[in-house]
């Protein structure tokens, strides 16, 4: 793991060789919900979804919660971005509201591309108009200074050269979609709703198999982790999944790196640190090769 501040400063490396080619990985939110700035999230962030990675000559964004802003920000003090693809969960508040303040849907000939699943008897680019409609915000797609282009995405696989991406549908109220991305022999999957047990949401047949063989092997694997198993009872069908839920998934497809996402509002630092310590002693007593953590807003990860 390289050291990065909350500002995209990386931290001082040995010498001066250039890095090997990598997987980069940088979470820009990581609660859900809805924001929530204060004391008690400080470590692990108050931001929600949204996952930047990086590959040479590649960025892809996923999810647009708040968390896009800080990345916007970034983008915009290092000169700005031709294009930036941005891959979307579902339509919930906390995986949009950061598009209308990313900066780079203000910088004049700079592209975006939006993707995102169909909903019942709605479209990508109906949803969007909804988000920026006037009475929620005063522009509207066509009064910003970038291209913004939308597309719709299913299941399936697609990709080129060593990059590939891979999108399933999750067990999460709307058609909800779980991404694998896949390059230099380096794997990542982004779940960041997902309802694994319980609760009314309905699946076709086989798909846990499905899901099993979708995050196998993964080298890093971002799941929802919203509730502890006491708190699940009350919340069924919410379209959330457990901590225990979440690490059984991990062990079951051999995944190598469980980071804990999605984390509950009203989640402290203190609480996370110790649900992340809990799980990583239940990893241990399987005798699991398993990193277990909690997703920090503003880390950086490199495969």
């Amino acid at each position: 793991m390289t050291p990065v501040d909350r500002n995209g400063k990386p931290g001082e490396r040995d010498g001066h060789e250039e890095p090997l080619p990598c997987m980069s990985i940088r979470c820009w939110g990581t609660r859900g919900s809805v924001p929530t700035p204060g004391p008690d999230t400080v470590r692990y962030g108050g931001n929600t979804s949204c996952l930047e990675v990086q590959i040479p000559e590649t960025r892809i964004i996923l999810d647009a919660g708040t968390g896009l802003r800080l990345l916007g920000e970034k983008l915009k003090r290092s000169g700005g971005v031709e294009e930036a693809a941005i891959f979307l969960t579902h339509f919930h508040w906390d995986h949009i509201q950061g598009l209308p303040f990313f900066a780079p849907a203000y910088q004049e000939g700079s592209h975006l591309r939006i993707y995102g699943p169909h909903q019942e008897g709605a479209g990508v680019d109906e949803l969007l108009a909804s988000l920026l409609d006037p009475s929620h915000f005063p522009l509207s797609k066509e009064e910003f200074p970038a291209t913004v282009s939308l597309s719709e995405v299913d299941e399936g696989t697609w990709g080129h050269g060593e990059f590939r991406m891979r999108a399933l549908r999750v067990r999460h109220q709307s058609n909800t979609l779980g991404y694998r991305v896949e390059a230099l022999g380096k794997s990542l999957v982004f779940i960041p709703d997902n309802e694994l047990e319980g609760g009314p949401l309905p699946t076709a047949p086989g798909w846990r198999d499905r899901l099993v063989e979708f995050v196998k092997d993964a080298d890093i694997l971002f799941h929802d982790a919203m509730f502890t198993p006491g708190e699940a009872d009350e919340h069924r069908g919410w379209g959330h999944s457990t901590y225990e839920d979440t690490l059984d998934l991990a062990l079951e497809a051999g995944v190598r790196r469980l980071s804990f996402f999605h984390h509950a509002p009203d989640r402290s630092d203190q609480e996370l640190d110790g649900l992340v310590e809990e799980y990583a002693r239940e990893a241990l007593s399987r005798n699991a090769d398993l990193m277990v953590e909690a997703a920090v807003e503003g880390s950086e990860i490199r495969l």
